[in-house]
């Protein structure tokens, strides 16, 4: 970063205002920036659709923290009932009402064209050209831009923040000259592709694996130069249970993570979840296995993951804790739970669901289903090390992927607040 910008930000946190910059509602921003109300900018526009009972429709939603739109499945105009829906038109800021305050912003494409909305996602296109849609997304993606959604979002979490739309369009944004939003909006859209393309990576490479377990587990392939069977086993044949307990309470607790497995709770939470007494919570060690026995997310019935804590740890007393027969066969059972689909197989037959959703299965019931395993130690070690160095290139990916959000929610907060300027 140069030495003048770096001047120009301390300039501002000391609350002076620099050479060629004014102070305003909104804080200090450049000469030729203006302070609008949104309600100036953007219009609401929305045309109702007369839902056909025969026909299909395809609604989309709208991820949080701007990760985009997306579609849901088909339903017909029976299904949808007396609900009020809207077709979509492209190129409109829309947001989702329930979640704004959590950043669920987009913007529509042609490719949205003849989809529907309801009316939880109004959607709103620019007046008079003052405000490139591009830049407002990302205007809304920006921590000032967060503060108007959360402050025009009033009530406690969730579905009880709805946005006060009347607030919302009352709320001032700051607006740079249109060629100074139209260059901004096309430096973000390069890092953007850049964050898509290591995205892509990612998942090929998810997908590339998710080929190599299906295909390994049920024989169709096998590594060069092993030749000895392999074999359905319980799973009870190849963990054992472990019943030690945080007894003396020195050991930190730890939860389980769909995406980074077994983690400290303060770290990855940012706080400690457990109870006072943590003397009944279960100890896991290296290596061993923990099925932690609650929904989560696209997991119904738990997840299941090996811990790579080199420490012992404790986890919650409704946590299993199983033991492999060695480090490998551990690896490759945790990397066969890695898949949705295998956990569902697995454990539907056996999981009963309580009335809050709670999930029932006792820890031999769990041990009681078998799985196809090689039986060979140098095979489960040569396959283990595959599986382990396919986790390592996609944490790798996953790095770079958090590195380049890193660098573009600071390059955001430089250019949309006009620290940097674009066309100087």
């Amino acid at each position: 970063m140069r030495e003048e910008i770096k001047e120009r930000i301390a300039m501002i946190k000391r609350g002076e205002v620099p050479e060629g910059y004014k102070k305003t509602k909104m804080g200090i921003v450049p000469e030729d920036w203006e302070c609008l109300k949104i309600k100036d900018c953007i219009e609401r526009v929305g045309k109702p659709v007369e839902v056909q009972e025969n026909e299909e429709y395809v609604q989309i939603g709208i991820r949080s923290h701007g990760k985009g739109l997306f579609y849901k499945e088909p339903v017909t105009g029976k299904e949808l009932g007396k609900k009020n829906v809207y077709w979509i038109e492209p190129n409109c800021f829309i947001l989702n009402i329930v979640f704004a305050w959590e950043q669920a912003v987009g913007k529509t494409t042609e490719e949205e064209r003849g989809l529907i909305c309801s009316h939880r996602f109004p959607m709103y296109r620019s007046v008079d050209d003052k405000v490139l849609i591009d830049y407002l997304v990302y205007f809304f993606l920006t921590d000032k831009g967060k503060e108007i959604m959360e402050k025009a979002s009033p009530g406690g979490a969730g579905r009880n923040r709805t946005l006060g739309q009347e607030r919302f369009l009352k709320s001032f944004i700051v607006v740079p000259p249109m060629q100074e939003q139209i260059k901004i909006s096309k430096m973000l859209s390069l890092v953007n592709c850049r964050i898509k393309l290591i995205d892509n990576l990612i998942s090929e490479k998810f997908e590339q694996k998710e080929w190599l377990i299906q295909n390994l587990f049920t024989g169709k392939r096998r590594i060069n130069g092993f030749n000895k069977e392999w074999r359905s086993l319980k799973l009870e044949e190849v963990l054992e249970e472990v019943k030690e307990k945080n007894v003396e309470m020195k050991k930190q607790v730890y939860s389980v993570s769909v995406k980074k497995g077994i983690v400290n709770q303060e770290e990855h939470l940012g706080r400690s979840y457990a109870a006072k007494d943590t003397s009944n919570y279960n100890v896991v060690s290296y290596g061993d296995l923990v099925y932690t026995k609650s929904p989560t997310g696209e997991f119904p019935y738990g997840i299941i993951k090996q811990s790579m804590e080199t420490k012992k740890v404790a986890v919650s007393p409704l946590y299993g804790v199983f033991r492999p027969v060695n480090i490998e066969l551990g690896y490759i059972i945790h990397s066969f739970f890695q898949s949705k689909s295998n956990v569902y197989n697995y454990l539907h037959p056996i999981v009963q669901k309580g009335a809050k959703n709670t999930i029932n299965v006792s820890n031999s019931t769990f041990l009681s289903r078998k799985l196809y395993l090689p039986t060979d130690i140098k095979e489960q070690q040569a396959i283990a090390q595959i599986l382990s160095q396919a986790d390592k290139e996609i944490e790798l990916q996953k790095q770079k992927l958090e590195q380049l959000e890193l660098e573009k929610k600071a390059i955001m907060q430089l250019l949309l607040t006009g620290i940097v300027r674009v066309n100087h």
